[in-house]
Parts: structure tokens; C-alpha cells; sequence
């Protein structure tokens, strides 16, 4: 089954003026699973679960934060470029040694 994004456009023109990236730009990580690493985001955010993932995509590793509202859709929150800190932790997952 094909994923569905959404997003507020409002705040995707926002990200792309902060971090350069839209979040169009964040499609290829949920296509190539395998490739992105998941964390559930612990902070309490009323009534919904967010997740970080980390990913690459043809310019380099991004940070993706988002939420499923529903099991074929993707809501997008935010795209960044990865700090070093993310990029050091992917690198750890992908040669297997992850903690």
C-alpha cells in the first residue's frame, strides 16, 4: 500500500527558509526503510506519538520528526539537516554497532 504524506504547508514554507529542506525532501526515507534509523520521541506531546528518524537522502543524512495518524499516512513535522551527533549515531547503526 502506497504512503500518503501530509503536512501544513504553512510550516513546510517555514522549514524550507530555516533548514533549507521541504518536506518533499523527506520521502525517500520512509520508501527506503531499511536505510533509517527510528526513535519514538519521549517528550509528551498531548495526544499523539511522534517519531525522529534519521535517513539519507541525495544530499546527505537528514532528521526527520513525524507522526501517523493513520496506518498509510505519514504526517511530517519537521526536515533538517543531521547534527554530527545524529550523523556519529547513524553511522553507529549502520556498521551494527548501535546502542
Amino acid at each position: 500500500m502506497p504512503i500518503r504524506f501530509e503536512w501544513d504547508p504553512a510550516k513546510n514554507d517555514a522549514n524550507q527558509r530555516k533548514h533549507g529542506l521541504r518536506f518533499e525532501d523527506a520521502k525517500p526515507i520512509f520508501i527506503w526503510e531499511a536505510e533509517r534509523l527510528d526513535d519514538r520521541d519521549e517528550r509528551d506531546w498531548a495526544n499523539e506519538e511522534r517519531f525522529i528518524s534519521i535517513g539519507p537522502i541525495a544530499s546527505g543524512l537528514i532528521t526527520v520528526v513525524w507522526t501517523e495518524p493513520a496506518d498509510d499516512s505519514v504526517r511530517i513535522i519537521s526536515v533538517r539537516p543531521s547534527s554530527k551527533r545524529e550523523r556519529a549515531r547513524y553511522r553507529r547503526y549502520k556498521s551494527g554497532f548501535y546502542e
